[in-house]
């Protein structure tokens, strides 16, 4: 798998574990490609969801992807502090200019007293249902689930001190 140079800008795209588009980030601009690693960042960035509705995002944006775990990270830069979004995911491929991964519901909103929330566990289970996860898949995902926590209780990887911003201060070299 080829990756873009920093400074590129690329789309992101989720898909259902159906193979169905989920929804679709306009522009990212890429700070790290590496074959394991992604990080990007955005800010008022369009979004385009599976039914046609559009939104733009708020704030800045750090995304952090890897092919190595079955999550991606969202540390979105508030006025209050880092928020985190997690969406628990396949990991992420990287063709035709754009990061593409599997979004299996589950998400794990992280505040900046780094105390975080599971969430949407029942939509997960409705599709686990009618998708037809496989047990395997349901025991990668609930795995994933707690690598992720660990990485929280840790500040490990994207919760590290710092990491966002000093992301942050890269993206706006490109700006």
């Amino acid at each position: 798998m080829s990756s873009p140079s920093p400074g590129k800008r690329i789309k992101i795209q989720s898909y259902k574990h159906n193979g169905q588009l989920h929804r679709e980030w306009d522009s990212t601009t890429i700070l790290k490609g590496s074959k394991t690693i992604m990080i990007g960042a955005n800010d008022r960035t369009r979004v385009t969801e599976s039914d046609g509705r559009t939104w733009m995002t708020r704030e800045p944006a750090i995304c952090y992807f890897h092919t190595r775990y079955w999550f991606n990270v969202i540390g979105m830069l508030r006025s209050d502090g880092v928020h985190y979004y997690c969406n628990i995911s396949s990991p992420f491929i990287y063709e035709d200019d754009m990061i593409k991964y599997i979004d299996y519901d589950l998400d794990v909103k992280v505040f900046p007293d780094m105390t975080y929330k599971l969430l949407d566990e029942d939509e997960y289970n409705i599709h686990r249902q009618q998708m037809n996860y496989p047990h395997v898949l349901d025991r990668i995902l609930y795995n994933n689930v707690d690598i992720l926590v660990r990485w929280i209780h840790q500040r490990k990887g994207p919760f590290a001190p710092d990491f966002i911003d000093q992301w942050y201060e890269r993206y706006l070299t490109y700006r």
